[in-house]
């Protein structure tokens, strides 16, 4: 697994070590040590003096602060130290931070800002980014609406095509807020796997499983995949539907989720 396919990574606070074993076999496929928004101001050093990648063979991402904040250089270099798959840009609003991120390891660009999102195409495709990932949460807060999904609907769109724009892994999506028995998790997950992105942002273990069935393959989308592929090279019908090339190319691309 690599930050280009993980499904469901999972954040814990940089400043709660005790925890970072947990997060690793809560079921997710990335940990993601938080030095920003789950870090008080005060525990920024803490946090950082925390950081290891010593607890777990998965991949480990660190989000970092922003560009632009006075822990942002003190974050790149402890980073730069350790052997982490990515560093995860917040509020990633241009391709030249990004590419100076870059320099040091791998970068999944959080876009959270109406600023990031229309720079959003450029920093897809300015070769520095490894994926994107939407910040909702904090995207909705500067426009102004509400944390809901139709007034969310153009972005998730606009990071879907930028990502394919860029030819990146397709996106991750932002968490859900609601930490209750994962139904909702379930419910957004499916959403986002339905228009496009590739995986999700979790802030609770119980979110995982949810989250991965999500975005696997279900076992008759797999058997329908299959007999599209079988239907052979020119026009054909399945299930009482025109098969043609680009149907095959979805096929194609669901068994190679699974």
């Amino acid at each position: 697994m690599s930050v280009a396919t993980c499904l469901a990574p999972l954040f814990v606070p940089a400043d709660r070590p005790e925890r970072f074993a947990k997060a690793a076999t809560s079921g997710a496929d990335a940990v993601i040590l938080d030095l920003e928004d789950a870090v008080a101001p005060a525990s920024k050093g803490a946090a950082l003096s925390a950081l290891r990648a010593d607890f777990t063979e998965l991949p480990i991402i660190v989000r970092i602060n922003a560009a632009g904040t006075s822990w942002h250089d003190a974050d790149i270099a402890a980073v730069s130290g350790l052997p982490v798959a990515a560093i995860m840009l917040p509020m990633a609003e241009r391709p030249e931070d990004v590419a100076r991120v870059a320099r040091c390891k791998p970068v999944i660009a959080l876009v959270e800002t109406v600023v990031g999102m229309a720079a959003a195409r450029d920093i897809a495709r300015c070769g520095a980014a490894a994926r994107l990932a939407f910040g909702s949460v904090d995207y909705a807060a500067d426009l102004g609406c509400d944390h809901v999904r139709d007034a969310l609907a153009a972005a998730r769109a606009e990071m879907v095509f930028a990502s394919r724009l860029g030819n990146l892994p397709a996106p991750l999506d932002g968490v859900t807020t609601d930490v209750g028995d994962g139904a909702a998790a379930a419910d957004d997950a499916r959403h986002a796997a339905s228009i496009g992105f590739g995986g999700k942002l979790a802030i609770h273990p119980r979110q995982i499983a949810v989250i991965r069935d999500a975005f696997v393959p279900s076992a008759d989308a797999i058997d329908w995949a299959l007999r599209v592929l079988d239907s052979g090279d020119g026009v054909a019908v399945v299930d009482g539907k025109m098969v043609d090339e680009p149907v095959r190319i979805r096929a194609r691309k669901i068994l190679a989720r699974r």
